[in-house]
């Protein structure tokens, strides 16, 4: 007779409450389209930890997350979260480069949409109602520059990303 042994995972989701930074939660889900996602630093390249200080036209930020398109980031909120706000914007590390759009989701709701971005372009800040959600949902887009365009130049900041939670 053959047994099989069984395992399981669990993860324990930890309700965020007050002021609180994503970059400083647990994720429940992150993807990213050139390296990994960063915590408080820009996407840099394909290594994690390989950012710099978050920066958007010349303003840096202490606290944040740094992605390149596409990329999504997910949290659980848990009905506890009234809403999010951030910065956005194209980092400086790759110049006037790069073309994101920007979006927000409560649940399945897109709650905000910074419309096209480039690093021509100052940061832009996003609020977002998150009131009655469980899960939050920071999602960035390519647009693409044309021919010979490369989405490795679209390192997009999401710079004091908050959220303020009961």
């Amino acid at each position: 007779m053959r047994s099989a042994a069984c395992t399981a995972s669990s993860q324990v989701l930890v309700l965020p409450s007050g002021t609180a930074y994503v970059s400083d939660l647990q994720w429940t889900s992150q993807t990213n389209g050139w390296g990994p996602v960063e915590r408080d630093m820009s996407n840099g390249e394909r290594a994690a930890g390989d950012g710099h200080p978050i920066t958007i036209n010349g303003q840096t930020y202490a606290k944040g997350i740094g992605t390149n398109a596409p990329s999504e980031v997910g949290v659980y909120v848990g009905a506890q979260c009234a809403s999010f706000s951030s910065d956005v914007g194209v980092d400086d590390e790759v110049g006037v480069k790069g073309s994101v759009v920007f979006q927000v989701w409560a649940d399945n709701t897109k709650v905000a949409d910074s419309g096209v971005l480039t690093g021509k372009n100052p940061a832009k800040h996003l609020t977002a109602d998150l009131s009655g959600a469980h899960f939050l949902r920071l999602v960035v887009t390519f647009v693409g520059g044309g021919k010979g365009y490369d989405h490795s130049y679209d390192h997009a900041d999401w710079a004091g990303a908050a959220l303020t939670c009961s």
